[in-house]
């Protein structure tokens, strides 16, 4: 009986206590726990036999490194994750309380179970099997994690521009996204990147009384809604100004790829969804409006009076929060500039519009034609028993970027989340046996790598 065998219900015991620490990272009441998650990863780092493991202070939340690094000549991996989670908000539509985990059937439900606490831990995991069973691993290995992933993550991205020399490696490997459908091994090549923002509007300077006033108060609630559709129109393409201009657009080969994956679209509307229909521009297929394509969303709109019954007034001020996720060549900052004209140009009279930028991520782009992917590749394929299949993803992990841009070195995204498994919803779940292989896998590349 292998390792793996012999402690799957003990990982699944660590995974757990892991998974009760509520950790959000975005809500200061929980300062304490983000450093008890901090620390339970840095003494599940020793337990599995780090030569070194230790918080990292600094403006933020505490970052965790971990080294092993007695494997002269081989290549060097940085494993990358983070311990931080969102909010568990609407605490009603929970089946078990989110933050005590429970197994329903092969999957174990918990805010953090997929994104990215059970992904973090089967990466300690590994590393503690090779460990405990030959007293050595095949390649060096570093890991940094993090708690501010779900918050922007700006005390990471200080901490690797400064290019410590402990952080030199030949790859990192990034278990923070999912694979394309369940029982198949997959391979992210591809990451948006993000500009979040707020948008601030304020009119008179107070509130009025749309009785008296209607008709010549300027409305902010109105006018963030004019501006919105000024910067998307209703197939959704996107109308700010040079936002398409640096796109670049996916490869035949990719295409062509992508077009072979098994997939049911009225499914994915229906069940993983829960949606009527799908939306966005009709004249581009739908992987590369999800994967390839810029985007702008509202997340929220805030202003006047949303309690029971009525008040008939006119704020004085409303905020709209917003993001635009980037593709490949797009830039941040560029982006920013594009978005802040087109909102001063949208902007009605009355009014001011005032864009505060939150936090950004630049997009990411990996060729996949590099050894450090093809072993994750073969790796999965070794234990999940079929061909693995690369992919981009929509979302954003704005430390693949950082990674790229400071150390020079490709972010190996090996996932082992499903499209259903409630990322930031409400029911977030991991599936057990992507779990356990995923231990397997990560533990397996180490040693194709060190072959």
């Amino acid at each position: 009986m292998t390792y793996f065998q012999q402690h799957q219900s003990d990982f699944l015991e660590g995974l757990k206590t892991f998974l009760r620490i509520p950790s959000i990272s975005t809500l200061s009441e929980h300062k304490p726990d983000i450093r008890r998650a901090a620390e339970f990863a840095r003494d599940e780092l020793l337990h599995a036999g780090m030569t070194s493991a230790e918080l990292i202070e600094g403006n933020g939340n505490p970052l965790v490194y971990a080294e092993w690094l007695a494997a002269p000549g081989k290549p060097t991996v940085l494993f990358y994750g983070h311990y931080d989670v969102q909010p568990a908000d609407p605490l009603d539509e929970w089946k078990s309380p989110p933050f005590e985990p429970t197994v329903r059937g092969n999957d174990i439900f918990a805010r953090g179970a997929v994104d990215d606490k059970g992904q973090v831990y089967l990466q300690i995991k590994a590393v503690e099997s090779l460990l405990k069973t030959t007293g050595k691993l095949p390649v060096n290995v570093k890991f940094l994690l993090e708690g501010e992933e779900e918050t922007g993550g700006e005390h990471i991205e200080e901490y690797v521009k400064t290019r410590p020399p402990r952080l030199k490696a030949d790859a990192a490997v990034v278990c923070d996204t999912e694979m394309f459908a369940p029982e198949l091994p997959t391979i992210c090549v591809g990451l948006r990147g993000m500009v979040y923002a707020e948008l601030f509007v304020e009119g008179a300077s107070h509130d009025l009384h749309s009785g008296v006033y209607g008709g010549a108060a300027p409305n902010p609630i109105q006018a963030i809604a004019e501006i919105l559709c000024a910067l998307k129109d209703r197939e959704g393409h996107l109308l700010i100004p040079g936002f398409y201009d640096r796109v670049v657009p996916p490869s035949q080969k990719e295409r062509a790829a992508w077009a072979t994956l098994p997939f049911d679209e009225k499914e994915y509307t229906e069940k993983e969804m829960g949606a009527r229909a799908l939306v966005g521009e009709p004249e581009i297929p739908l992987f590369e409006r999800t994967w390839a394509r810029p985007t702008l969303e509202v997340h929220g709109i805030r202003g006047g009076f949303t309690g029971e019954g009525a008040k008939t007034v006119i704020p004085a001020r409303a905020v709209a929060k917003i993001s635009t996720r980037l593709v490949a060549d797009q830039r941040p900052d560029e982006a920013i500039q594009q978005l802040r004209a087109a909102v001063s140009a949208a902007c009605p009279n009355g009014v001011t519009a005032e864009l505060k930028v939150l936090h950004t991520g630049a997009p990411s782009l990996t060729n996949p034609d590099n050894p450090f992917i093809h072993a994750a590749a073969a790796a999965m394929k070794e234990i999940f028993g079929k061909e693995t299949v690369y992919i981009r993803s929509g979302g954003s992990i704005p430390i693949v970027g950082v990674f790229d841009q400071y150390l020079g070195i490709p972010s190996v995204m090996m996932g082992f989340g499903l499209p259903d498994d409630n990322l930031h919803a409400p029911n977030e779940k991991f599936h057990l046996p992507n779990f356990y292989r995923g231990i397997e896998a990560v533990a397996r590349y180490l040693e194709i790598l060190g072959e």
